[in-house]
C-alpha cells in the first residue's frame, strides 16, 4: 500500500492535519484556526525562543496550505516578574527584581519598557524572517480586561484549582492562597504578593506583600496589605492557570511547548478540562537548543545565541531550515554551523527545482515542501547563484579593504560562475554575509570529514602533485588520473575534494580555484582534512 503525502510531506504539514483532524472531531468550528506561542520579555530573546515562534507560524501555514484559514498569535509574556538580572546587563537592576518587566524602565533607553525592548528584538527577528502576526502584549490584555471572564472562573474554583495543581505537581501553594499575584501598590512588585480574599462584587483582591524565593534569592516584600483590582489589570494569574485562561480567551487550537515547561502546560490542560470544560488546544512538544558544552541555550545564563546573531552570517531561509528541519531531539548548535545550513539551502533549492532528483517520492515531496517552508510558501520562481559559503569567505579573506565585492564577483566569473542582472542582488547579499564572517572570524570552523584507506592515499598523492604543478589544466587532469589510479569514481573524488576545500559537495572547476586559492594554501587545507579524519566526527 503506498503512503499518502499529507500537504508538503513534512512534519508541519502532519501537526497541521492533526490539529484540523481533532477539531472535527470535537465539532468545533473550524472557520479560523488559531495557533499561538508565548513571546518571552524577561532577557534577550534566543533560538529556543525564536523556535517557538516560527514553528507555530509554520503550523499556520500548514493548516493554511490544507485549506482552512489560520492565525498565528504571538502572545508576549511582558507582565512576568524579572526573576534574574540576565548576564550582560546593569547589575542596578537588581533593584527591580520580582517587578513586571514592563514596568521596569529600558536600560537601553530605546524604548518605554526593559519589557518592551526584548519583546521587540524577537518580533524583529520574525519581521526579518517575513512572519505574519497578530500580537497582544500580557500588560495591555490584563488592562483591557481581555481575561475578565476567566480570572472569575479560576477565582470561583480556586478550591478545586489548588487540588490540581497539589496533585499533579505536589505543590500545596495553592490549596492556601488564590493563584494570581496582584501588582504591590506600594513597591511594585509582583511575585513578593499573596492573593488571600476574593471579592467577586468589586472585582478585587485582598493581598499582602510578604516575600518570595527566587532562584534561592531571597526578595523581601514591603509587608504592605492591599486589594487589586483585576478588571483594571493590577495583577496576572499564576503560570498554573494562565495558559488555560489565554487558551479559552483567545479559542486556541495550538501551541506547541518546550519540555522545561512541560509540568505547567500538563496542569493548564486538566484546568481547562475540569474547570472551563472544554478540551485544550493540540500540543506538540519539543527539544531544547544546546550550546556546544550542552548547556541549555538560556537568556539569563549569558549563553545567548540571538536569531539576529544568526541573521548577520546567514539568510533568514537558512535559520527557518535550522528551525523546520526537525522538531524532536536536542541539538547543539553554534555560530559555526551557519555555513553548513547555507550551503544545505542551496542543495535543497537544486531539488526543488529538479537538478538533483530523489528517488524515493516521499523523500522527495518533504525535502522539496521543507524548502518551500524555508521560504513561508513562497518560493523563488527560479534558483539563486550556489557559491559555497567557504569559497565566498576565503575570497572575502583576501580580497582588497574597499574593493571588495568587485574582486569578488571578478573572481567567480573567473571560476566560472555565470553572474547577471537577475541573479546580482542575491548573490551580493551572499557576499555580505561572508564579509560579516570574515570580520568577526577569521576562518570557518572545519569539521572532520570521514576517508577510508584509498581516499587517504588518493589525497596524499594529489598533495604531492599541487606542491610541484602550477598549470590550472594539468592540476585538473591529475585530479582525474589520481582517482583512477585509487581505484576511485572520478565524481565521488572531486566531491570529497569540494567538501574538504569548501564545505560543500559541488563548486567551481578546481584545477583554476586550486591555483587562486594558492597551492601552499590547498596543500595544507588538505593535510589538517587528513589529520581530522581520524578524530571521531561532531555529533549534530
Amino acid at each position: 500500500m503506498e503512503k499518502k503525502i499529507i500537504g508538503k510531506g513534512t512534519w508541519l504539514d502532519k501537526v497541521a492535519y492533526a490539529v484540523i483532524e481533532r477539531e472535527k472531531k470535537l465539532g468545533r468550528s473550524l472557520n479560523l484556526l488559531r495557533v499561538e506561542s508565548g513571546l518571552g520579555a524577561s532577557g534577550f530573546p534566543h533560538l529556543g525562543s525564536f523556535a517557538d515562534a516560527i514553528r507555530a507560524y509554520g503550523v499556520k501555514l500548514a493548516i493554511e496550505n490544507l485549506g482552512y484559514k489560520a492565525e498565528y498569535i504571538a502572545f508576549s509574556d511582558d507582565m512576568d516578574g524579572l526573576r534574574k538580572v540576565p548576564k550582560g546587563l546593569p547589575k542596578n537592576l537588581e533593584k527591580h527584581l520580582g517587578k513586571p518587566v514592563t514596568s521596569i524602565p529600558d536600560p537601553f533607553k530605546c524604548h518605554e519598557s526593559y519589557g518592551t525592548h526584548m519583546s521587540s528584538l524577537l518580533l524583529d527577528a520574525l519581521d526579518k524572517c517575513g512572519v505574519k502576526y497578530n500580537f497582544f502584549s500580557a500588560t495591555e490584555a490584563y488592562k483591557k480586561g481581555l481575561f475578565i471572564n476567566e480570572i472569575e472562573k479560576i477565582l470561583k474554583y480556586s478550591k478545586e484549582v489548588g487540588k490540581i495543581i497539589k496533585e499533579e505537581l505536589s505543590q500545596e501553594k495553592y490549596t492556601e492562597v488564590l493563584p494570581y499575584f496582584p501588582i504591590c501598590a506600594n513597591c511594585g512588585r509582583i511575585y513578593t504578593t499573596k492573593a488571600l480574599e476574593w471579592f467577586p462584587k468589586e472585582r478585587k483582591i485582598k493581598y499582602i506583600c510578604d516575600g518570595i524565593d527566587i532562584r534561592g534569592k531571597w526578595i523581601e516584600g514591603c509587608k504592605y496589605e492591599g486589594e487589586a483590582d483585576y478588571s483594571k489589570g493590577e495583577g496576572k494569574l499564576s503560570w498554573k492557570v494562565e495558559f488555560a485562561a489565554r487558551w479559552v480567551a483567545l479559542k486556541i487550537n495550538f501551541e506547541a511547548y518546550g519540555k522545561d515547561i512541560a509540568d505547567s502546560v500538563r496542569v493548564n490542560d486538566r484546568i481547562m478540562e475540569e474547570i472551563f470544560k472544554t478540551p485544550p488546544p493540540s500540543h506538540v512538544r519539543y527539544e531544547m537548543f544546546l550550546d556546544k558544552s550542552g548547556r541549555k541555550i538560556s537568556k539569563s545564563t549569558g549563553n545567548v545565541f540571538t536569531p539576529q546573531l544568526w541573521l548577520k552570517y546567514g539568510s533568514p531561509q537558512s535559520l527557518l531550515l535550522l528551525m523546520f528541519k526537525r522538531i524532536t531531539g536536542s541539538r547543539e548548535i553554534s555560530v559555526f554551523d551557519i555555513p553548513r545550513y547555507m550551503d544545505e539551502i542551496d542543495e535543497l533549492e537544486n531539488i526543488y527545482f529538479g537538478k538533483v532528483s530523489v528517488s524515493d517520492k516521499i523523500e522527495e515531496a518533504k525535502l522539496k515542501g521543507l524548502y518551500e517552508y524555508c521560504w513561508l510558501l513562497k518560493p523563488p520562481n527560479a534558483p539563486s547563484i550556489h557559491i559555497p559559503y567557504n569559497l565566498l569567505t576565503y575570497l572575502a579573506k583576501v580580497s582588497p579593504k574597499g574593493s571588495e565585492k568587485t574582486f569578488i564577483i571578478e573572481k567567480l566569473k573567473l571560476y566560472g560562475y555565470k553572474i547577471n542582472n537577475e541573479n546580482l542582488q542575491n548573490l551580493e547579499e551572499k557576499i555580505n554575509y561572508a564579509l560579516n564572517w570574515i570580520k568577526d572570524f577569521s576562518e570557518i570552523k572545519e569539521v572532520p570529514i570521514e576517508m577510508n584507506d584509498k581516499e587517504k592515499k588518493a589525497i596524499q598523492e594529489l598533495i604531492e602533485i599541487i606542491k610541484i604543478e602550477k598549470n590550472e589544466n594539468k592540476i585538473q587532469s591529475a585530479i582525474f588520473e589520481v582517482a583512477k589510479k585509487a581505484g576511485l569514481q572520478p565524481k565521488e573524488f572531486f566531491q570529497l575534494l569540494y567538501k574538504i576545500l569548501l564545505g560543500a559537495p559541488q563548486g567551481p572547476r578546481l584545477g583554476p580555484y586550486i591555483v587562486a586559492m594558492g597551492n601552499d594554501n590547498v596543500v595544507k587545507a588538505l593535510e589538517r582534512a587528513l589529520k581530522l579524519s581520524e578524530k571521531p566526527a561532531e555529533t549534530k
